[in-house]
């Protein structure tokens, strides 16, 4: 580190030597002191004990160098807040580091440490501790004293037991324990009551662990493991979780407690000795995502694991209704239930050929959906306004008949190859997605002529787009385009209307000029230079005049 870095406070400033008659109130360098020094990701084998001349620093980053040890020094910066001396070399931590009143963010993670100081429990402020992918085999008990700590990562270490002090940790909310050599919990660690994460994958542990007063944990984490059993007592404690993830274990039996996991979203089952599942699975109102696969289930048909959670769901739920339910019980409600405002509009399928599931915030289309078109060709799909993920797979189904698709105001990342095979498709509205890029497959849609693309993140203007001889409208406005080729845009002779407003254009090539075909060419919102606002405000044919006439002869 130059070492005019460690004496920026004290020396002043080159600038003010060259006899600059700097004002009081322009004298920087007597105004403030450094208070935020990053020397991360460089090739740095110490620090010097310098770092003592900087006592107003609340932030030091030093991670991804080459350090062996640190300065004790660094005791002396009462002001520290946070500390990253992560992805180094070092073998520990110096003692001074616990006279740190105000330390706040404490990250190691990625070092070759072997143990912690004893006394780290002095740092009595501390709210984030990262310790993970380390050689630890021990924790010190004086951790009990972190009373402010909200996240603790102890990943990737040689920790064969959890010290029962942990439970005093009553602010901690996130507890990462993943890849160490854990055969059982602590049964005093129930009792913390703010934890929300729990991650324990990739130990030994033989069962679920107790947690009685865990009343606000929404994930846990034990994948990788060697449990056995589900205890249905355990479950039942764990009446806030959303996330249950379980693979890779050797889990026999589901009990059918787990349905007291009314906000269950996501459960992994996969990779276990699972026979059969309650049927009652099926009602659990939130659960959007179930993995099964690698199980030796004799009640359900592989095939249909393949079709994903909602169909599993369904199945299940179908078979609850065989068994029945009983004199006074009511059929169960779920979250898949239709209330009848959403049922298809049957009437629009048969007199419009109409298929709409709009503005309804659902993550996918449901089945009932598309078993409601039965024979009847359908021209016009309209899915717009939904939190959909990816295009509906069963789209594919109206390849006959439909020929203009909406599908925007969702989240779609991807076009799937079914799209592609929509081959009478001549309108298609993705605007308002998150798409950064077009499948080249999409070549086979000869007949599109408009498509919408607006409000995405493409960076790059889709290529696939210049071989759809028919396009006779680019909506592109909203993205972060950079440039476009106007030769290959020349080829789409039938090309009426460009719109890539507010894109990432650095310059408009002006053999674009010669694309005389379009009526509409609109440029705003770009930060070229040439042409100027005033040309734009001219209208298209003026902007292409200014183009052709730039055209180097």
């Amino acid at each position: 580190v130059p070492e005019h870095v460690w004496r920026i406070n004290l020396d002043t400033p080159e600038e003010a030597q060259q006899n600059l008659s700097f004002g009081a109130a322009d004298r920087w360098w007597e105004q403030t002191d450094l208070t935020k020094l990053i020397l991360a990701s460089n090739k740095l084998q110490s620090l010097s004990e310098d770092v003592q001349l900087l006592p107003a620093l609340t932030m030091l980053d030093v991670h991804d160098n080459q350090l062996t040890s640190l300065p004790s020094a660094l005791g002396q910066l009462e002001n520290l807040q946070k500390l990253d001396v992560s992805h180094n070399k070092l073998r520990s931590l110096p003692e001074e580091l616990l006279q740190l009143p105000r330390l706040r963010s404490l990250l190691v993670q990625h070092n070759e440490l072997s143990q912690l100081p004893e006394g780290l429990g002095q740092l009595l402020s501390l709210e984030e501790l990262d310790v993970s992918n380390n050689q630890l085999t021990a924790i010190p008990t004086s951790f009990a004293l972190l009373v402010n700590l909200v996240r603790l990562n102890l990943a990737w270490n040689q920790l064969k037991e959890l010290p029962a002090d942990l439970s005093a940790m009553k602010s901690l909310r996130q507890l990462d324990c993943t890849k160490n050599y854990l055969e059982t919990v602590p049964p005093k660690l129930a009792t913390m009551a703010s934890l929300e994460q729990l991650y324990l994958r990739k130990n030994k542990l033989r069962s679920l662990p107790e947690l009685p007063s865990c009343k606000l944990l929404k994930e846990l984490h034990a994948g990788e493991n060697q449990i056995e059993i589900l205890n249905a007592e355990n479950l039942k404690q764990l009446s806030s979780l959303c996330v249950l993830e379980l693979r890779d274990n050797k889990i026999k039996a589901v009990p059918e407690e787990i349905t007291v996991l009314q906000k269950l979203e996501r459960l992994d089952l996969a990779n276990n000795d699972i026979s059969r599942l309650p049927y009652t699975l099926g009602n659990l109102p939130q659960l959007k995502f179930l993995a099964l696969e690698g199980n030796p289930l004799r009640t359900i048909r592989r095939d249909l694991l393949q079709k994903g959670t909602q169909e599993l769901l369904k199945y299940l739920r179908s078979k609850i209704q065989d068994d029945g339910p009983g004199p006074n019980e009511e059929p169960p409600v779920t979250a898949m239930t239709l209330p009848s405002q959403s049922k298809v509009n049957v009437h629009a399928i048969t007199t419009l050929k109409l298929l709409e599931y709009s503005d309804k915030q659902a993550t996918e289309i449901p089945e009932a959906v598309f078993d409601a078109v039965g024979a009847n060709p359908v021209a016009t799909v309209n899915f717009s306004k939904n939190q959909l993920r990816e295009i509906p797979p069963r789209l594919v189904e109206l390849k006959d008949s439909v020929c203009d698709v909406s599908l925007g105001f969702n989240k779609i990342s991807s076009i799937s190859l079914e799209l592609c095979l929509l081959q009478k498709l001549t309108h298609l509205d993705l605007r308002n997605n998150v798409l950064t890029a077009l499948p080249e497959e999409m070549e086979a849609l000869k007949k599109l002529h408009t498509i919408n693309l607006a409000f995405n993140r493409f960076k790059v203007f889709p290529s696939v787009l210049y071989h759809l001889p028919a396009l006779e409208n680019i909506l592109l406005s909203n993205n972060q385009v950079g440039s476009i080729d106007p030769v290959q845009l020349k080829g789409l002779d039938k090309l009426g209307t460009l719109d890539l407003q507010n894109n990432d254009l650095l310059q408009v090539p002006p053999e674009l000029g010669n694309c005389e075909n379009l009526r509409s060419l609109l440029l705003e919102g770009n930060p070229f230079r040439t042409p100027r606002a005033a040309v734009l405000a001219k209208g298209t044919a003026a902007v292409l005049e200014y183009l052709r006439s730039r055209i180097p002869s």
